[in-house]
């Protein structure tokens, strides 16, 4: 029943599409359930975006990605996680066009969120060292995996503590929107909230386990490789509940929550390569993954990069109303693909 090598090239779209309307569906949901639980358990909006929103919106790509190495298709696998932390790049500039009275990145200015750009690209160039020293394992594990899991909670608690004793803060303007809990309205205990948040969670990664059978049939009845097929089909599918729950957040007000929920989602699934390593049980994934890649991993670097300079520089207007880093982001997002797509 599962397997997607008997399944003719209708089937694996039409469960592809299933999967992706479920977890497109479910992130909306997903987005109110984070921000009411940032607020009454008083973690905040940053935190909550990294922790609760970003890890739960994500548990698809991660299922999508273990699930892949788990049958022996590293590329589709790696360019999964590599190809969601573009879009999901990408996806915060298209959040910005949705908030018209600043640049997002000039509004949703906090320490908080430029540690966990800061840690995001630690943790990618950890990825990196995985990818070119040498291909040791340990128990079938690369010690770039053990960095991975060490350094991704050390960083949260990083985070943390930059949001609870911020040691600099950015200048106050018209345009900066703080992080104010809502007002209770009664909508469901705490309890409830917590179940709720967890069912949802639980459908969104069913439907990436389904995403990854019918991704792997796309790629055998095509002439398309798993690595265009992880950055560019299942990526983009997995990191939908990232664009639909930042365009949400920001139409709510809640503009912390949504850049948080985005660079502590990207934080969030470097894991996917460590968890990707842990069930390929033939070697080093970072040394199966190929030049592809090698390259995605190159650009998520870049991209991540200009996010911190517009998270720092604070331009208060821009080229559509974007910003110019928010520009360059989409301008290489581009470019990337389209390199990736002749490649």
């Amino acid at each position: 029943m599962f397997d997607a090598a008997q399944w003719n090239l209708w089937i694996s779209v039409a469960v592809f599409a299933v999967s992706a309307v479920i977890i497109c569906g479910a992130g909306i949901l997903l987005t109110s359930r984070a921000d009411r639980l940032a607020d009454v358990t008083g973690l905040g909006e940053a935190i909550a975006g990294a922790i609760l929103l970003g890890a739960a919106t994500s548990l698809s790509g991660i299922v999508t990605s273990a699930t892949a190495a788990w049958e022996g298709h590293p590329q589709l696998s790696v360019s999964n996680a590599l190809g969601g932390i573009a879009a999901q790049t990408l996806f915060l500039t298209i959040a910005d066009v949705f908030y018209r009275k600043a640049n997002l990145e000039h509004a949703a200015a906090s320490s908080a969120n430029m540690m966990q750009a800061a840690l995001l690209i630690t943790l990618l160039a950890f990825i990196l060292i995985g990818m070119t020293t040498p291909g040791v394992t340990v128990g079938g594990v690369h010690p770039a995996t053990i960095l991975l899991l060490l350094a991704y909670p050390y960083g949260l608690w990083m985070v943390n503590q930059s949001q609870q004793h911020p040691t600099w803060m950015p200048q106050e303007t018209k345009q900066t929107v703080h992080d104010e809990p809502e007002e209770d309205k009664g909508k469901g205990s705490v309890r409830t909230l917590w179940l709720q948040f967890a069912g949802l969670a639980l459908v969104v990664g069913i439907a990436g386990f389904f995403l990854e059978k019918s991704a792997v049939g796309i790629a055998k009845q095509t002439d398309l490789s798993q690595s265009v097929i992880g950055a560019m089909l299942t990526a983009i599918v997995t990191s939908l509940p990232e664009l639909v729950t930042s365009v949400a957040a920001v139409r709510r007000g809640a503009l912390t929550l949504a850049v948080g929920g985005i660079i502590g989602g990207n934080a969030f699934d470097t894991l996917f390569v460590a968890v990707s390593d842990i069930f390929y049980r033939e070697g080093s994934i970072y040394h199966a993954a190929g030049g592809q890649e090698l390259m995605l991993l190159s650009l998520t670097i870049v991209m991540t990069g200009f996010l911190l300079m517009g998270l720092i520089r604070r331009e208060t207007r821009g080229i559509a109303n974007i910003g110019f880093e928010s520009f360059l982001i989409v301008v290489f997002y581009i470019g990337g693909v389209a390199l990736l797509w002749i490649h």
